[in-house]
C-alpha cells in the first residue's frame, strides 16, 4: 500500500520524474532477501522511457537470492543534492519509483536490455563485440514501474513557483 505524499507541494510532475530517471547515471535498487533484510546497492542502469527500468549484473549474488525470494523492488535516483549549511539544509530533487523486478530470460529481451545500456552509458560505440563477449556471464534485470515519485526540497519549489522557473529541473 503506498500513501500519498505528505508534501505533495513538492511532488515533481510524473514528466519531471521521468527526465530524471533517463538523465540520471546511478541509483540504489532496495530489495528484500529470504529473511525479510533489506538490502540497497547501488547500481547503474537504463530506464526506457515506457515504464521499465534494465539493469545488469553478476549471474549469481545477494541480489539475485533476493530477487528470488521477493520480485518486489523500490528505486532511488537522486538528481541533485546541494548541501546549504548556512541554512541546516539540503536542496535536493530525486526519484523513488517502486514495482517488481524480473529476472531476463528471453534472448531478444536480454539483449535489447543491453543495447539500452550501452546507448545510455557508451553511446556512438557499437557494443556488439562486448555484448558477445560477455553474454553467458551477464544477467540483465528489468523492472517493472507500478509507481513513480518526484520530490524536490520547498526552498527548489519556492524558487520554481515564484521565479516561474520551467519544472524541468
Amino acid at each position: 500500500m503506498h500513501k500519498d505524499m505528505r508534501r505533495f507541494k513538492q511532488q515533481l510532475s510524473t514528466a519531471v520524474a521521468e527526465k530524471i530517471l533517463e538523465s540520471g547515471t546511478n541509483g540504489v535498487i532496495s530489495l528484500v532477501d529470504q529473511d525479510g533484510s533489506p538490502y540497497g546497492v547501488p547500481i547503474s542502469y537504463a530506464y526506457d522511457g515506457k515504464g521499465h527500468i534494465y539493469f545488469h549484473c553478476a549471474l549469481t549474488g545477494h541480489k539475485i537470492d533476493c530477487i528470488n525470494a521477493d520480485a518486489r523492488c523500490s528505486f532511488c535516483v537522486v538528481a541533485q543534492d546541494h548541501i546549504v549549511p548556512e541554512e541546516f539544509t539540503t536542496y535536493y530533487r530525486s526519484v523513488i519509483v517502486s514495482g517488481k523486478i524480473k529476472i531476463l530470460t528471453d534472448k531478444d529481451e536480454i539483449h535489447a536490455g543491453l543495447i539500452s545500456l550501452s546507448d545510455k552509458y557508451c553511446p556512438g560505440i557499437d557494443p556488439a563485440d562486448e555484448i558477445a563477449r560477455f553474454i553467458k556471464s551477464v544477467m540483465v534485470l528489468r523492472m517493472d514501474i507500478d509507481r513513480i515519485t518526484g520530490k524536490e526540497a520547498k526552498e527548489l519549489m519556492r524558487e520554481r513557483v515564484q521565479g516561474g522557473v520551467s519544472s524541468d529541473y
